[in-house]
């Protein structure tokens, strides 16, 4: 009995010994799908990135009510709240503007312009996990870093960008701009970012007839480089003085979406009720050596002031918030450019080299354009048609159109969790 009990230890120790741990299987990777915000539904259509299929809808605007209570039993509240969805949502309310999503997979950041604030959606049940007040009326672009751990928000009246942990929505910093905050880009390591400010673009002064008061009651605008450590900024331009060096007067001052090539040099920018694109070289000396920002010299020099067909015949007052063109793209190899002709009703696809284009007929008031994940695909949102239009780079033809919420704006890859996709199911 006592040599069989040891032989039992034995064999049990060699198999104990022998047979390896046994490893936890790797949870599989979350999906890549598209986040489209539908600004005036208060919703974003969530679409399968590979197959173009709409997967959910998801509610941005739960606590509707409690918001609604908040903002009709303050007056100041009130006035921005009714000022924003005259001037600037078209006689409609803004829920839905900016999205991104952690790399899990499971929180989905949204700011909403006409409750001034960004939340963070809980993707599997719905639910608000944080809140973020502006310290203004109004909030708008967002960006998140390369490591998904930073969300910037673009503060519009307080005229700042804040800087959220986008796990709990904790601020963690801010930087100025001047008015109207409105893109942020960071570059690919995280470093920097490149900003914007459109100024007021609800102002009736869309002529640039008499410079100064134009220009004093527009704003201040400005393209800005900022450092993400200690958010200084590190580089600003006036971009209507810019192109005025370069022999372009007369134009405005007020960047709309930008691309940023791979080299983060050169970027590529649309401007208010110019129909074209604009390249701008962050590392070309001044052109007259008088431009400064905080007394050191500046560099950056605008390099290309390119035309595309001007096809719409409202007048300028008419221009959708200043914009004859909103939505500009990059593919990933910086060879092409995709631009959405907002007040044209076309999509551009563009050699970045010899400037020639072809154009893409996708409806009523393009607004927004940016890459897919799969493929060298861009995704136009066209708010007139409450649709998405995939364009496919090398051929210039459209691969796909999806139907989605009402005035779909901003367009974001992201990621779902597969446990939220099956929560879903």
């Amino acid at each position: 009995m006592r040599r069989a009990a040891v032989l039992a230890l034995t064999a049990a120790l060699t198999t104990a010994v022998l047979t390896p741990p046994t490893v936890a299987a790797a949870a599989p990777p979350p999906r890549d799908v598209m986040f489209v915000g539908n600004n005036w539904d208060g919703t974003a259509t969530v679409v399968d990135a590979r197959t173009h299929r709409v997967i959910r809808t998801i509610d941005t605007i739960p606590d509707r009510a409690e918001r609604m209570l908040e903002i009709t039993t303050d007056p100041l509240k009130l006035v921005f709240y009714l000022a924003i969805q005259a001037a600037i949502g078209e006689g409609r309310a803004q829920y839905t503007d900016d999205m991104f999503t952690t790399h899990d997979g499971r929180l989905l950041a949204v700011s909403r312009p006409s409750f001034a604030d960004v939340v963070g959606i809980d993707l599997a049940t719905g639910d608000i996990r944080w809140r973020f007040p502006m310290e203004g009326f109004r909030s708008d672009h967002m960006g998140v870093s390369p490591d998904g751990e930073r969300l910037l928000v673009s503060d519009s009246t307080a005229n700042k960008v804040h800087e959220l942990d986008i796990r709990t929505g904790t601020k963690t910093g801010e930087f100025p701009s001047g008015d109207s905050p409105h893109e942020n880009n960071y570059t690919a390591d995280g470093e920097r970012v490149f900003h914007a400010s459109i100024g007021r673009v609800y102002t009736p002064t869309d002529r640039p007839v008499l410079r100064q008061p134009y220009d004093t009651l527009k704003g201040e605008r400005y393209f800005q480089i900022v450092r993400t450590d200690g958010l200084t900024v590190e580089s600003r331009w006036d971009m209507g003085k810019e192109l005025e060096e370069a022999g372009h007067p007369g134009m405005a001052s007020a960047v709309r979406p930008m691309a940023v090539a791979p080299d983060e040099r050169f970027v590529y920018l649309q401007v208010s009720f110019f129909h074209g694109w604009i390249e701008f070289d962050t590392q070309a000396p001044d052109i007259d050596g008088a431009s400064t920002y905080d007394g050191e010299p500046s560099v950056g020099a605008v390099t290309r002031v390119v035309d595309l067909p001007k096809r719409t015949t409202e007048p300028r007052e008419l221009y959708v918030l200043d914009s004859a063109h909103h939505g500009l793209a990059m593919n990933p190899e910086g060879t092409t450019l995709c631009a959405a002709g907002t007040m044209d009703g076309y999509a551009a696809i563009i050699d970045r080299a010899t400037e020639e284009y072809a154009l893409v007929e996708v409806g009523d008031k393009p607004y927004w354009s940016t890459n897919g994940v799969f493929r060298d695909e861009c995704w136009v949102s066209v708010s007139g048609e409450d649709e998405v239009v995939v364009i496919d780079y090398d051929t210039a033809r459209e691969i796909r159109r999806i139907p989605v919420g009402d005035h779909p704006q901003r367009v974001r890859e992201g990621v779902v969790a597969r446990e939220v996709l099956r929560a879903w199911r």
